[in-house]
C-alpha cells in the first residue's frame, strides 16, 4: 500500500522538525505496514525505509518503548528483482515477489525463530527466507593501528587532538611523497592510451617516463615505469585505466588558469600522483557506512552558537540504531565487486570550524545516504557524489532545490567538504572551487598552522570518447590547489576530496578474478596494511573480507557485463 499524500506530508514534517527524533523519523519517504501475530497478540510492523530504493527494511515485533521490543534490520539483496511486503492475512507473512515467482516467509515463528537464530550467529550478514533476504547484524569493525592510536589519544589524553595534529604535521606531512626517477622513454604508447592523455606541458616532453610505485598490473609500460599523463589499461579488468602525473608536467596554460589556486610548491610539483578511471558504462557504484564512522552526532568543530545541547546531533539523531552499519560490501555483491576505496572524513572532522559554512545549517555537517536511507542530511553548497535509483552517477554542489528534485531518487550519497572543481555552466569545464585557496573556510584540514600539503585522495567525473568515467585520484603529497590543477589537466568537470594523511585512510584496491581465485591489487603497496588474515593465513581484503569501522565506496560490474 502506497503512502497517502497526508502521510508523506506528516513524515516530511518529522524530517524537518528541529527536535530529538529516531532514525526512522528522519526518513520522509518511508512506508509502514502493520499486523498482529495471532499466537502472542504482539504488534508486527514492516517498515520500508525508502520504497523507491527498495533496499532496507525494519521488522519490529512489540510496541514502541516496550522492554521486549524486537527490531531486525533486513536487507533486500535484489532490489531491482524483488519486492517485499507484509501480508494482511490472519497468519501474517513477508511476501517476496520476484520476477518469476512469489514466495511467503514467516521468519518470526519457531523457537528459536529464523530471526533470532540469524541474529545470534555473530556475522555481519545472515541469510533468512531461503536466502532471499539478509539480516544485518551489529559487529565490531576493524581499524588500523593508526586509527587505534589516534582514537586512544583523542579519547584518553587531555589535548589529544593537539598531539595527533602534531604527529600528522611532523611525521606524516611528506611521509608518503613519491618522487620517482625520470628516465628516457623507450617507445610510444599505444594510440588508445594516448587518446585520453592529460594535458601535459613541454617541460618533460623529452623525458616523459617516470618510475612509479603503482601496485596494479598494466598493459603497455615496462614494470615500474609510466609515461606521464597517459592512460594505461589495467591488466585483467576491462574498463579500468591508470595514469601517473606530476603537477610540474601539466601544461602551463592549465597551471596558470582558468580559475584561482595557490602557487604550487616545489615538493608537491615534483610528487607522483595516480589517477584510476572507471568506465561507468561497465560499472555501478555503491556506498556503505562503517560500523563506527562517520557518526551521526555532533562534530566539535562548529562554534557553540550553532550547536544545540537539546539535540543529540545536527539532524536530531545521535545514532543509526536500530539500523545496523557494516562497513563492507554485502555478500550478494561481493562476487561482482571489482574495486573499493575509502569514503571520507569521520564526523569529528566532517563539519566547519571557520568560514561561512560554519555559521549556517548547524555547522554544515557532511551528509551521507545508504540504500536511500538518510543517515545525515545533505547540506547545500557541499560537494556530493551520488547515485540515483536508476544507477545514474553524478557529482555536484548540493542545493536546497535538490532536496525536492533529487533527494527522493537518491540511493547512495556522500558529501566531503566544498568542491575542488566546480562545473562552469558556460563552458562545461571544471574550474577550481571558490574556497580551494582558503584553509579554514574550505575545511581542508592539514596541520594546525595551515600547512596544507599532505597525502590526499579525491574523486572526479570526466567524459572522453563518448564515455563517462569516475576517476579516483591519489596524491602522494599535495595541497587542494595541486589537486585542482591536476584534475583540470585530466579534463574533469567536477572534483571533491575524499580522505587524507595516510595510505590506510586513502585505501583503494582492485579485485581480479580468474579460475576461482581472487587477486587483490592495492594502489600502492603500503595500503595492504589495512587488510587482514584468517587463522589459516588466508588474505581477508578490507571492505570485502570483513566489517570495517570506516565507510567505503565500491564498484560492481553491471549485470549485462561479463
Amino acid at each position: 500500500m502506497a503512502q497517502t499524500a497526508q502521510q508523506l506530508t506528516d513524515q516530511r514534517a518529522q524530517y524537518d522538525a528541529e527536535r530529538p527524533k529516531s532514525i526512522v523519523e528522519l526518513q520522509p519517504f518511508r512506508q509502514e505496514t502493520a499486523a498482529v501475530l495471532p499466537d502472542s497478540g504482539k504488534a508486527l510492523r514492516l517498515i520500508s525505509l525508502n520504497p523507491a530504493s527498495n533496499g532496507w527494511f525494519l521488522v519490529l515485533i512489540g510496541d514502541d518503548g516496550a522492554k521486549d521490543l524486537e527490531t531486525y534490520h533486513i536487507e533486500n539483496p535484489d532490489p531491482k528483482g524483488q519486492r517485499i511486503s507484509l501480508s494482511s492475512d490472519p497468519e501474517p507473512a513477508l511476501v517476496i515477489a520476484g520476477k518469476t515467482a512469489t514466495t511467503r516467509c514467516v521468519p518470526w515463528t519457531g523457537a528459536p525463530s529464523q530471526l533470532v537464530t540469524a541474529q545470534d550467529n555473530g556475522l555481519p550478514y545472515a541469510a533468512i527466507c531461503d536466502g532471499k533476504l539478509t539480516l544485518r547484524n551489529k559487529v565490531s569493525g576493524a581499524q588500523s593501528t593508526l586509527e587505534r592510536t589516534t582514537g586512544f589519544l583523542r579519547d584518553n589524553i587531555w589535548g589529544g587532538d593537539k598531539i595527533v595534529g602534531f604527529v600528522k604535521s611532523t611525521f606524516y606531512k611528506d611521509a608518503y611523497a613519491e618522487n620517482g626517477k625520470t628516465v628516457a622513454a623507450d617507445g610510444t604508447p599505444e594510440k588508445e592510451q594516448a587518446d585520453v592523455a592529460a594535458q601535459i606541458g613541454p617541460a618533460l616532453s623529452s623525458h616523459p617516463v617516470v618510475t612509479t610505485d603503482l601496485g596494479f598490473g598494466l598493459v603497455g609500460p615496462e614494470a615500474g615505469e609510466m609515461s606521464l599523463g597517459l592512460w594505461y589499461p589495467v591488466a585483467g579488468l576491462d574498463g579500468v585505466f591508470a595514469s601517473a602525473i606530476r603537477p610540474n608536467a601539466i601544461n602551463a596554460e592549465i597551471l596558470k588558469g582558468p580559475g584561482t589556486v595557490n602557487p604550487l610548491d616545489r615538493v608537491e610539483a615534483r610528487a607522483n600522483d595516480y589517477m584510476i578511471a572507471f568506465d561507468l558504462s561497465r560499472f555501478d557504484l555503491g556506498y556503505a557506512v562503517g560500523t563506527d564512522h562517520p557518526r551521526l552526532d555532533w562534530s566539535p568543530r562548529p562554534p557553540s552558537s550553532v550547536r544545540s545541547g537539546k539535540l543529540p546531533g545536527p539532524d536530531g539523531v545521535g545514532s543509526p540504531a536500530p539500523l545496523v552499519m557494516t562497513g563492507m560490501v554485502g555478500p550478494a555483491l561481493a562476487g561482482q565487486t571489482i574495486a573499493t576505496f575509502a569514503g571520507g572524513f569521520k564526523r569529528r572532522h566532517g563539519a566547519f570550524k571557520w568560514g561561512p559554512f560554519s555559521t549556517v545549517n548547524r555547522g554544515s555537517h557532511y551528509g551521507f545516504i545508504e540504500q536511500g536511507v538518510i543517515l545525515s542530511k545533505l547540506q547545500p553548497g557541499l560537494s556530493t557524489l551520488y547515485v540515483l535509483n536508476d544507477g545514474t552517477i553524478n557529482m555536484k554542489a548540493w542545493s536546497r532545490e535538490d532536496d525536492e528534485t533529487l533527494l527522493p531518487n537518491i540511493r547512495f550519497a556522500r558529501q566531503n567538504g566544498v568542491p575542488i572543481l566546480e562545473t562552469d555552466p558556460a563552458t562545461g569545464l571544471g574550474l577550481p572551487g571558490a574556497l580551494v585557496t582558503q584553509w579554514g573556510a574550505g575545511n581542508w584540514s592539514g596541520s594546525a598552522d595551515a600547512q596544507l600539503r599532505t597525502l590526499r585522495a579525491g574523486a572526479c567525473l570526466k567524459e572522453s570518447g563518448g564515455h563517462r568515467f569516475l576517476v579516483y585520484g591519489y596524491f602522494s603529497t599535495a595541497t587542494p590547489s595541486a589537486m585542482a590543477r591536476t584534475f583540470q589537466a585530466y579534463g574533469c568537470t567536477f572534483a571533491m576530496q575524499l580522505d587524507m594523511n595516510a595510505p590506510v585512510l586513502t585505501y583503494m584496491a582492485l579485485y581480479l578474478r580468474s579460475d576461482g581465485t581472487v587477486q587483490v591489487e592495492h594502489l600502492v603497496p603500503s595500503m595492504s596494511e589495512a587488510d587482514a588474515k584468517d587463522r589459516k593465513g588466508n588474505l581477508l581484503p578490507r571492505f570485502v573480507g570483513f566489517a570495517d569501522n570506516r565507510d567505503l565506496f565500491y564498484l560492481v560490474r553491471k549485470e549485462d557485463q561479463p
